[in-house]
């Protein structure tokens, strides 16, 4: 995992440069108010601020189509050209105007890094380990303001600080981050399928994994062109050591034979209904529609089907849940299939097919039906992939579709499978291992029998009447994906976190926060170490930025363990405990150490605990959920969202100030982290540890008309 590491740290110095910016234009503003007399002009000082903001609400309505055109690498190339551009005019900048330009070419690399950078770590990173290496992009960023406030500070000390050096400094990493992006940084993997680029993909991703056969990785990038689908279904396995009587039988048996390592039949998998239940036909429902479950249970089924996977891997002793597990041994002891609870179809014939991985711990088996690749996917190897481990727990296999009737086959269907290990029943039989994965083994005994879910729909390989991958790619939808069912309901998730994420009060922390410590007496205790009150400002920036850094450093620890959906529910009440501390601590009778002590302690915790959760949380989940081919148009859809209430933000936060005064301004701040948190819990899947193309199939299921969620799970 190392070159990975090392790949995503290096796209996070855009992330360090941006806090960089954000702080040093904070401290400059002091002296550019001095120089040139902008307190008579409050209002080209708001402009100079949040010119940046402007310019990257407008970058950003037509970056995501440029980056679905043209690729990430290029885009993060541009802002890191961007920074050394806009620091090298701050240098020269005589007048108000050159800094209003500085600020424009700025906003453009701000807008650049904040929208691609968590775009382009979720399409390198694998699955179990993306959430922490999107959460560097926070930790980048923190230690870009501490710095910066370092730099600040210590400048304010000398006898006549120079605005221009500390708006400037930016473009010594800039260059760095230039060179870096440019001769380091490699394209994204899924972005190169996309164009029908396999070769190059395939070159990345053996880089990147440190692996020889990337074949599993690239289907299923090909795969994630085409989510959903007319046929999907949901399918249930029960699977237990093979039998001699079910080894020796007609393919056309409905269970799937699981190969070994000497290419025998080690385990059998049995499908739970059947051949599923297709959404074509309508789920099984045993509680009503989806509409009437919905209204019934205001949280969405959406976020109990995700919760579901991660829970299992979670609670290993509780088996009582599962009525397939309960009745796994009774239905295998027998050794008898026609005593079994499953029927047999003609339709499939020896249906999932896991492939040879080339670990040494792994499982794998022989092309059983001589299945071929349409497309090329594997170049010099036409058969489907090998390696069927795709990250967190799941492989990618495939299953043929006969014609009953004639028994020609129709195609191939992909089959997303992951088995739930705490599920299994405990037995004495020799030890295997099923699937083999990074961090993942399942480990069983022979005897024992577990649960397995599959997702199933059709495949963008397989025979001829299949599309080729550049095909796929060149038929993407676009625009007109998004309005798709499952992409809305991924925009109503990213779009909802984006506004509520300023609806929490981050910016009126980090424009006002100065006030409020002000008042609260906090610079006076300062300014008696002997430095001027700018200085003491300065000074607790520095402590407010530090204290930062462990939290989010626990948050990388945390982001692919408890999970993103968790951090939030469990940090957002402790900002609405900050807040009402703010609110309500000028109702009581605080001596000035006491009252200055407070405010600070809050203010401090309230940033720092909003860095671990709302504050990075929203991006990573944003670069999760939306389909490969629309990504880039999703992506700058809720980055937009996010500037609009950055901006909204700022401009109304005076008005607001002046009308409810700022205990009631940070009420009003309550009442947007309690919405908040209710639509988290609500509406926010848990997305940890599952392949992209996982959880965009997902959506899609849960975006279809009719589907019953609830008995999905």
């Amino acid at each position: 995992m190392m070159e990975v590491v090392i790949i995503a740290v290096v796209a996070t110095l855009g992330n360090l440069l941006n806090g960089w910016e954000s702080s040093t234009i904070a401290g400059a503003m002091t002296y550019i108010k001095q120089e040139f007399e902008l307190e008579k002009d409050p209002t080209l000082e708001g402009l100079i601020v949040s010119m940046s903001f402007i310019t990257a609400t407008v970058v950003t309505i037509f970056s995501g189509t440029i980056s679905d055109l043209v690729g990430r690498k290029p885009m993060l190339i541009t802002s890191s050209v961007m920074f050394i551009i806009g620091g090298l005019i701050m240098l020269w900048a005589p007048n108000v105007t050159v800094i209003l330009l500085s600020r424009i070419v700025k906003g453009v690399a701000i807008a650049l890094a904040v929208t691609f950078i968590p775009l382009y770590i979720s399409e390198i990173a694998p699955p179990d380990i993306r959430g922490q290496l999107n959460t560097l992009a926070q930790f980048s960023c923190s230690v870009g303001m501490f710095l910066a406030y370092i730099l600040v500070f210590f400048m304010s000390l000398m006898p006549s600080p120079s605005w221009r050096v500390m708006l400037s400094a930016i473009s010594i990493p800039s260059v760095v981050y230039f060179l870096l992006t440019v001769f380091y940084l490699p394209e994204s993997p899924p972005w190169l399928v996309s164009k029908g680029r396999i070769l190059e993909a395939e070159k990345v991703l053996k880089r990147l994994r440190r692996i020889d056969d990337v074949s599993g990785e690239l289907a299923l990038l090909a795969e994630g062109l085409r989510p959903g689908g007319e046929d999907m279904s949901i399918e249930e396995y029960v699977v237990a050591p093979a039998s001699e009587i079910l080894v020796n039988q007609d393919e056309g048996k409905d269970y799937i034979k699981l190969y070994g390592a000497n290419e025998e039949v080690t385990m059998i998998a049995h499908p739970v209904n059947g051949q599923g239940s297709m959404l074509s036909r309508g789920m099984l429902s045993m509680h009503g529609s989806f509409t009437s479950q919905a209204t019934a249970n205001l949280k969405d089924p959406i976020v109990n089907l995700f919760e579901s996977l991660h829970e299992s891997t979670l609670i290993e002793n509780d088996r009582s849940n599962s009525m397939l597990i309960n009745n796994a041994n009774s239905i295998f002891g027998t050794g008898d299939p026609e005593s079994s609870l499953f029927g047999t179809s003609d339709n499939l014939r020896a249906p999932l097919n896991p492939f040879h991985s080339g670990a040494d711990r792994a499982y794998g088996s022989k092309d059983m039906l001589g299945m071929r690749s349409h497309g090329s996917l594997v170049h010099g190897n036409d058969e489907t992939p090998r390696n069927t481990d795709i990250g967190g727990g799941w492989q990618l296999v495939y299953k043929s579709t006969d014609d009953a009737m004639g028994g020609k086959r129709e195609g191939l269907q992909r089959v997303y499978l992951h088995a739930d290990p705490s599920a299994a029943a405990v037995s004495q039989s020799p030890h295997v291992s099923f699937v083999a994965t990074s961090g993942y083994d399942i480990h069983i005994d022979g005897g024992e029998a577990f649960q397995a879910a599959g997702i199933v729909s059709r495949s963008v390989l397989g025979t001829s009447d299949a599309l080729s991958i550049p095909e796929v790619a060149a038929k993407g939808l676009k625009w007109r994906a998004l309005l798709e069912p499952g992409v809305k309901r991924a925009l109503i998730v990213g779009i909802g976190l984006q506004i509520l994420q300023q609806a929490a009060g981050i910016n009126g922390f980090l424009f006002y926060a100065p006030q409020i410590l002000e008042q609260a007496g906090v610079g006076a205790l300062l300014s008696s170490l002997g430095i001027s009150s700018i200085s003491a400002s300065f000074l607790v920036n520095i402590i407010t930025t530090f204290c930062m850094l462990p939290c989010i450093a626990i948050s990388i620890w945390l982001m692919d363990v408890a999970g993103r959906r968790s951090i939030m529910l469990y940090t957002i009440p402790i900002l609405i405990v900050c807040l009402l501390v703010l609110v309500l601590r000028q109702f009581f009778e605080l001596s000035p150490v006491l009252n200055a002590s407070i405010s600070a302690i809050s203010v401090v915790v309230y940033e720092s605990v909003f860095c671990m959760g709302l504050s990075i949380i929203p991006s990573i989940v944003c670069s999760e959920i939306f389909p490969t081919s629309v990504r880039g148009i999703c992506i700058s859809l809720t980055t937009l969202t996010y500037w609009a209430c950055t901006l909204a933000v700022t401009l109304t936060f005076p008005y607001l100030l002046q009308l409810l005064g700022l205990s009631g301004v940070f009420a009003l701040f309550v009442g947007g982290c309690i919405i908040s948190w209710i639509f988290v819990y609500m509406k926010v899947p848990e997305t940890k540890g599952m392949p992209l193309e996982v959880i965009i199939e997902f959506f899609a299921i849960g975006g279809k008309p009719g589907t019953d969620l609830q008995n999905l799970e």
